[in-house]
């Protein structure tokens, strides 16, 4: 095993690391029928999402997955 292959399992254990976790910090969109129905909810808070802790909490899960994702296909070119 390379330098290479040891640097990328790394930074892939500790993305899949906080990918886990923001996963799990994430609360549940309870929303039940009116998802489906079209009710909506829109306040002003849910406006300004994206500068919460639940809003930065979600980038975070798409950026981890994105690096995860991406150091995954990396392993698999370096590993050959």
């Amino acid at each position: 095993m390379g330098v290479a292959q040891i640097i990328i399992n790394v930074c892939l254990i500790i993305s899949s690391i906080v990918l886990i976790i923001s996963v799990l910090m994430q609360s549940s969109d309870d929303e039940g029928i009116s998802a489906l129905t079209g009710g909506s909810s829109e306040t002003f808070f849910g406006k300004n999402k994206s500068s919460t802790f639940e809003g930065k909490l979600a980038l975070t899960t798409k950026i981890s997955a994105g690096i995860f994702i991406a150091l995954a296909i990396v392993m698999l070119f370096v590993a050959k």
